[in-house]
Order: structure tokens, then C-alpha cells, then sequence
């Protein structure tokens, strides 16, 4: 019911991002789509051409007077370093996209490839995603995301209740919730600068306020875990997403592994403990919504490795462009986008309309059974 496509290439004129399948009335503030293509940019261990871009997202069609009307939206982000004539690259990057989209299309040369597959497409991603996130907040869904590890450092503990997870992480370099752990991932991304490497880690996509019932358990495409889990794959460099207690549950027994179900009057069908992530059977059980990504170390090092000339068919270091030391701040608010569309996706699956008040009434009528339950 819903999709989004996006365009453009890293150093072309623009990044665009379409949503298609959003009900009219929704109110949409360019002001905070913007928050969210700020936060991208930060993070400590960006490149330099952070400095350049300051990513601003323009709506350029879709809304009237600040509120969508049923029709695509449609949002442009200039790229400030762009460049009309580059070089062609010829030694491919081990890691990336080079080598396989060189061969895939027929290409001598990897610009064409590196031009697309470049995570700068992420930045259009992060505007479709906060149109979406508009969506949620409405009816009371709310996202964040955090650093758990990078390069090895690796958080011992986090606060209990997810609202002081969320304060840390954004007035944190590296999104991360543990001063101690803030303190060591900042010196192995400093060590890794010095000797021309790149680090990768894992970040958490949390989400809370859902209502049970997303997704649904009678297909293998409708599972809301195997959707969100192709999404947050999708995202440059992820090798592995987990939800809850993920592959810690392989080594875990059954009678430690799963949320015991309690009820009273006044809170439901409720858990003490979220081992399941909130999704269970492909569903959201009410519970916060936890997914975790692991992120390689990005492909594009300072010191290059040995890859093979694709004219000359000589061996070489391979090319060195501008890169991130580490980027897994900025994966996870990329994380989040992901997170937020296929939520949104989901929303509207379960509750349709063609307008807000639609999609309102139909929300409140579930919400006000599954409370009777």
C-alpha cells in the first residue's frame, strides 16, 4: 500500500526521493523532516564531506498548505558537491559494489556503479523515512536508534527506561547511551584514522507505542520481522540484523527465551520481559518494537587493498576516495527511516483509507476491542 522510490547518484545534481500511498490530511513539516537529514549528517568518524553538504529535504510536490492530498510526495535534496565531469575509475574497491555491478552491466569502469551504490542515496532514504515517521507519530509510535558497539567497544549496560535511551543517544558523538563506552569507541575510531582503516558496529532501532497486529503470520512476505529485516539489510554495509534477544536465543532455553503472558484490568495482556523484540509470529505483540544491525567496516580505506586494474587487467592498490572512518551513528537514523516506512507500510495495511480521518477512525475502533480483550 505503500512504496518509495528514490533517484540520483552521489555527486549528480540531486538526490530525489518519491512516497507513494500516503492518506490525504496527513501534516507534513519540512522543518522536521529536516531534523532527521541533520542527524545523518553528525556522528564522530564522517568525512569531510559532512563539512559540504548540508542536507536540506525540499517538498516539491504532494502537499498543499501542509498537508498531503493523496498523490505522491515527492522530495529533492541538492548535493552541493556536484560534479558534472569525473574521472573514470578503473581499480575497484574489495568490499563494494565496484567489481559486481562492473560486471553485472557491462561497465570498464566503476564510476557508473559507485555513482548509485554510493550510502550518499541513504540521505533520501532518511527524508522518505521522516515523511513516514509523520504517519506514526500521529497515532502515538515513536522511534529512536543507538550505538551499541563499534570496532570491538561495545556498551556493558543501558538504562532501563527506553525515553532515557533515546536523550542519551542524541546528545552523544557516537549515539551512544554509555559514557564509558563513548569514551573507548571514539579512541578506536581515532586509532583507526591514524593508521588509514575503518571500523564497523552495531546500532538498535527501537520502537514504541505500537499497537499488536502488524504484519500477520499466514505468509512469508507478511511477516512484519522478514520485512523489516529486508529493509535494515538494504541499508550499505549492514551483514546482519537480530530482533530482542537474536542469536543469543540459539544458546538461550526455552523456559529463558520467551515473554510469559499477564493480565489485569487495567494494563491488558501484558510482559515483564521483551525477549522477543515486541514481534512474535511476525506480529507486534505491543511490546517495544527492538531490532539490532551489525555494520562491516565501510569498503573505501585510506590505505587501500590489492585489487586488479579493469582496462589493464594489472594488479594495484584500490581506488582511494573521500570516506567515513566510521559511520554506524549515522546507519542507525538510516536505520530508523528503514524502520519507520515498513511500520508505515504496515499501519495502512491494517487500517487503510484514503484520508487521516479514515485511517483515525479505524485505529480507534481496533484499539478500543483489543483494550476489551
Amino acid at each position: 500500500m505503500l512504496r518509495y522510490l528514490t533517484a540520483g547518484e552521489s555527486h549528480g545534481r540531486a538526490l530525489i526521493a518519491i512516497v507513494e500511498g500516503l492518506p490525504a490530511g496527513l501534516r507534513v513539516d519540512e522543518d522536521r523532516i529536516n531534523v532527521q537529514m541533520a542527524r545523518r549528517m553528525q556522528g564522530y568518524g564522517r568525512s569531510g564531506r559532512m563539512q559540504i553538504e548540508k542536507d536540506r529535504a525540499e517538498i516539491i510536490s504532494g502537499v498543499i498548505r501542509g498537508e498531503t492530498i493523496g498523490a505522491p510526495v515527492a522530495l529533492w535534496i541538492e548535493n552541493r558537491d556536484w560534479r558534472k565531469d569525473e574521472p573514470d575509475v578503473t581499480r575497484p574497491r574489495p568490499g563494494h559494489a565496484d567489481l559486481a555491478g562492473a560486471l553485472k552491466y557491462g561497465f570498464d569502469e566503476v564510476r557508473r556503479v559507485l555513482e548509485r551504490s554510493s550510502a550518499r542515496e541513504t540521505a533520501a532514504r532518511v527524508a522518505a523515512g521522516a515523511v513516514c515517521r509523520l504517519l506514526l507519530e500521529e497515532f502515538g509510535v515513536r522511534l529512536f536508534s543507538h550505538v551499541v558497539e563499534i570496532g570491538g567497544e561495545a556498551i556493558r549496560a543501558r538504562p532501563a527506561r527506553w525515553e532515557e535511551v533515546a536523550l542519551l543517544a542524541e546528545s552523544s558523538a557516537v549515539r551512544c547511551v554509555e559514557p564509558d563506552a563513548e569514551v573507548r569507541m571514539k579512541a578506536a575510531i581515532d586509532a583507526a584514522r591514524d593508521r588509514g582503516d575503518t571500523l564497523g558496529g552495531v546500532f538498535e532501532v527501537v520502537a514504541l507505542g505500537l499497537p499488536p497486529g502488524l504484519g500477520s503470520h499466514v505468509h512469508w512476505d507478511r511477516r512484519l520481522d522478514a520485512r523489516i529485516a529486508a529493509a535494515v539489510m538494504s541499508i550499505p554495509a549492514v551483514k546482519g540484523v537480530e530482533f530482542g534477544l537474536g542469536f543469543e536465543a540459539a544458546r538461550t532455553p526455552g523456559s529463558s527465551a520467551h515473554d510469559e503472558i499477564l493480565y489485569d484490568q487495567s494494563r491488558g495482556f501484558h510482559r515483564e520481559t521483551n525477549r522477543a523484540g515486541g514481534v512474535e509470529g511476525g506480529m507486534t505483540n505491543s511490546e517495544p518494537l527492538v531490532v539490532r544491525a551489525a555494520m562491516k567496516p565501510l569498503s573505501t580505506l585510506r590505505v587501500p587493498m590489492r585489487s586488479v586494474d579493469l582496462r589493464t587487467k594489472e594488479s594495484v592498490k584500490a581506488t582511494v576516495v573521500r570516506g567515513d572512518v566510521c559511520a554506524v551513528p549515522a546507519a542507525g537514523v538510516v536505520g530508523e527511516a528503514m524502520v519507520a516506512f515498513v511500520l508505515a507500510d504496515a499501519f495502512l495495511e491494517k487500517f487503510g483509507g484514503d484520508a487521516m480521518a479514515h485511517l483515525r477512525q479505524a485505529f480507534n475502533l481496533y484499539m478500543e476491542e483489543a483494550r476489551r480483550c
